[in-house]
């Protein structure tokens, strides 16, 4: 039995980038200024990202042009195929039909390549030498070293502790694109210090690298900031993967039921969910459905409400789903899903009741990873594996129901650089973490009071 592949010509690939805000309304509020609490001034954002960039970030228009060097690279990887798992289907023996996006087929093994070659492009454009960013699993760090490689800019990569000590492949994969990698956090910066001066054994957080990222920006011309989730301008680079899965839908004569991603920061969700976005709102009955680890339930146990996006509070406030900026995930394999809150738009979207999201406990979402990779083949990144789990317990619910649901997922990033936690979940080492109360509260206690 073969795997229905749909494959999307070349000369279909989008040539614009599709911009959610244009309607969402007045359900985002802006960025506040954490001195004045009042909206923050976008030139403000100047010294650590570029013009072009920072007009992404605040527009309204609905449709932004892909600069051809930008599709000339996407070109290496894109359109990648959406694929019916019938070999899943068969084996948990569901009525429903359930798809997914394959973005691992990117050189960087991932969907964070379609808004990192994107920044790399711009701020290339604008004359910077270098890139600062920070990385939880590796797998933003990783594509951020390739697009620099691509359009010939140096690359600072704060790796998350606990992920560099885990994924040791990941930082070599950096290094092989040029990129130069160092545990977060770290003596390197002033908030690494501060970080470690309290805690030297510090396991880290993707909080505490923005803050040593930020830092590194702000006080060097030469060098930009470059974020690889949360804000506007990198949920609509993500936009290509979801307005490619409608062509592809369209394509085998299907309208979905269910759209499942993971969330951490919510790139890869709103890049795949978004572009259904207009359908849903004009009354189609879609389920859009984010995934997140129960060890860091921003959305699902935090609060709605203005933090700052790192630990040092060096970032504008951002009204989100929040743990609190000082909240310091336990160490999950999932390292790109330990973010203390959601991108802006995904929080606003699930406020207004026009998403839905859950939780999911760590062993559970590699055991649907297993079944995934001896039935479909590919071995799914930790992240991914939540958006396997639901996507599973999705089509199990529609085998006891008998409804033929069209269930589609992304599959936002292999696991071959993951074996390690495969290794841990056969040894029967992996634990299920949860997050008590006294953890969430003492987070919570720590937000900034505005308004």
């Amino acid at each position: 039995m073969e795997n229905f592949r749909i494959d999307l010509p070349a000369d279909r690939m989008p040539r614009k980038w599709y911009n959610a805000l244009a309607d969402m309304g007045q359900m985002m509020k802006p960025p506040l200024n954490p001195a004045t609490g009042q909206p923050i001034d976008p030139s403000a954002l100047s010294a650590i990202f570029p013009q072009s960039l920072i007009e992404q970030e605040m527009t309204g228009e609905r449709w932004i042009d892909i600069p051809e060097p930008v599709l000339d690279r996407y070109m290496l990887w894109r359109p990648t195929p959406l694929v019916r798992a019938l070999r899943l289907e068969k084996h948990l023996g569901t009525p429903a039909r359930i798809y997914y996006k394959n973005e691992s087929v990117s050189p960087a093994g991932s969907h964070k390549p379609n808004t990192a070659v994107a920044q790399a492009y711009y701020n290339k454009q604008a004359g910077v030498k270098r890139l600062s960013t920070e990385t939880g699993a590796g797998q933003w760090g990783s594509a951020l070293c390739y697009s620099c490689a691509m359009f010939g800019l140096e690359c600072l990569v704060y790796m998350v502790r606990v992920s560099y000590e885990q994924k040791p492949y990941r930082k070599m994969m950096m290094a092989t694109w040029g990129g130069k990698v160092i545990p977060s956090p770290s003596d390197s910066t002033n908030a690494g210090r501060a970080i470690l001066a309290k805690d030297p054994t510090c396991s880290g957080s993707l909080g505490m690298a923005i803050s040593e990222a930020v830092e590194v920006a702000a006080g060097d011309k030469s060098t930009n900031y470059s974020l690889g989730s949360v804000l506007n301008h990198v949920m609509l680079h993500q936009s290509i993967v979801g307005l490619e899965t409608k062509e592809q839908l369209k394509m085998a004569g299907e309208k979905p039921d269910v759209l499942i991603g993971c969330i951490g920061g919510g790139s890869n969700f709103a890049g795949f969910s978004f572009p259904f976005l207009p359908e849903k709102l004009n009354g189609q009955k879609i389920k859009i459905l984010a995934v997140e680890p129960t060890a860091c339930p921003s959305v699902t146990r935090g609060k709605y409400a203005y933090d700052f996006g790192d630990t040092a509070e060096m970032t504008p406030l951002l009204l989100m789903y929040t743990l609190g900026h000082a909240f310091v995930p336990p160490p999950i394999h999932a390292g790109g899903l330990r973010y203390h809150g959601m991108a802006p738009m995904v929080s606003a979207l699930v406020n207004n009741g026009v998403i839905e999201a859950t939780a999911r406990a760590q062993k559970p979402c590699f055991e649907a990873a297993i079944t995934f990779a001896r039935t479909e083949g590919l071995i799914p990144a930790p992240e991914t594996s939540h958006a396997v789990r639901v996507a599973i317990d999705e089509a199990l619910e529609c085998k006891k129901t008998g409804e033929k649901k069209v269930i589609v997922f992304n599959f936002s990033g292999h696991g071959l650089l993951d074996l390690s936690a495969y290794d841990n979940y056969f040894a029967g080492k992996l634990l299920d973490i949860e997050c008590t109360p006294e953890m969430i509260s003492k987070g919570l206690a720590e937000l900034p009071k505005v308004g």
